[in-house]
């Protein structure tokens, strides 16, 4: 994974993680209160299972009051798929009234490669959560068919504000369950779409429900971004019905060219942005000064950083930011 950390905070709070049984952490008194944290629970590398630290978690905790969740590394030895933990999570469902943000999968790199996380149908865990407003999901990519792979069904969800998907290589047929979602309060969407290498084959096309902006009508931030087809993306963003109700827009960590740019810019105006990320790209100097001026004489917060030389005549290869 490329700059993916652990997150010092989540859903507005601090991330607390859980000490294991037989860790000789602290007393189940002196732990924070169930509501003033976000609460991680990681397997490491030896411990009871995560079976066995789930129960732990609901012997430990006041579960009623968990606001937030994230879960960190959940197998023993070799990888294994998420589904099982996923099946756990929303069993118990009926006893965390109070959550409203998930994170599946808080997993750097030095604990697994991004491509070697094995997901699952992540759809019965949103719907086990109805009152579920930020869900964050890591992994997706098919470097091994056979422990198990990211995927989504078209579901309604009436709260949802929040949906990211970090991947290194981001199925299309998940990015197609996205658009068909009825997600009426969703105000952020970000798609990290990967490598092709690794299960990234996601289409422009396959994007298009998203694009229109008719199935997300809150929607004020979108990132589509660390792809492979960068440039097809951002010439799609150039007229895409979606951009006039947005105020943030990420184009970021992928392989952004001249070609793209020059087509964003020459597309419908961007002046209603507050911001315009398009981190970690190939752009040449004379396209970045367009950009800066045109979002310095309009008050846009735009990001260049990251920037790669790449000569189109040698035919390199560009990568996007995370992958493997």
């Amino acid at each position: 994974m490329t700059d993916i950390e652990h997150p010092g905070t989540f859903h507005g709070l601090p991330v607390f993680t859980l000490p294991a049984p037989g860790e000789g952490g602290p007393d189940p008194a002196t732990l924070p209160r169930a509501d003033s944290v976000a609460w991680r629970l990681d397997h490491a590398w030896e411990g009871p299972g995560f079976p066995g630290l789930w129960k732990h978690f609901l012997d430990t905790v006041d579960t009623a009051g968990v606001r937030a969740l994230l879960i960190g590394p959940w197998w023993e030895h070799d990888y294994t798929s998420f589904a099982p933990v996923a099946e756990l999570i929303a069993a118990d469902a009926g006893r965390f009234q109070a959550l409203r943000a998930l994170f599946l999968a808080d997993v750097t790199g030095e604990e697994c490669e991004v491509s070697w996380l094995a997901m699952s149908d992540v759809t019965g865990l949103i719907e086990a959560f109805p009152r579920l407003e930020e869900l964050v999901v890591r992994g997706g990519g098919e470097a091994d068919h056979t422990l198990g792979k990211l995927s989504l069904r078209p579901l309604h969800h009436q709260a949802l504000k929040a949906l990211r998907f970090e991947s290194g290589g981001l199925p299309g047929h998940v990015v197609r369950a996205v658009g068909a979602c009825e997600l009426p309060a969703l105000e952020r969407l970000e798609l990290w779409f990967g490598a092709t290498w690794y299960g990234g084959d996601a289409t422009v096309e396959d994007m298009r429900p998203v694009l229109s902006g008719a199935g997300f009508p809150r929607l004020r931030h979108l990132g589509l971004q660390n792809s492979e087809i960068q440039d097809e993306i951002a010439a799609a963003v150039a007229s895409a019905p979606v951009v006039a109700q947005l105020e943030s827009l990420s184009l970021a960590m992928g392989t952004l060219s001249d070609t793209g740019a020059l087509a964003l810019l020459d597309g419908q105006p961007l002046t209603h942005l507050t911001s315009l990320d398009l981190h970690h790209h190939y752009l040449t100097d004379p396209v970045m000064s367009r950009i800066r001026e045109m979002c310095a004489r309009e008050g846009v917060h735009v990001d260049l950083d990251e920037g790669d030389y790449w000569d189109p005549e040698d035919d390199e290869p560009r990568y996007v930011a995370v992958s493997e």
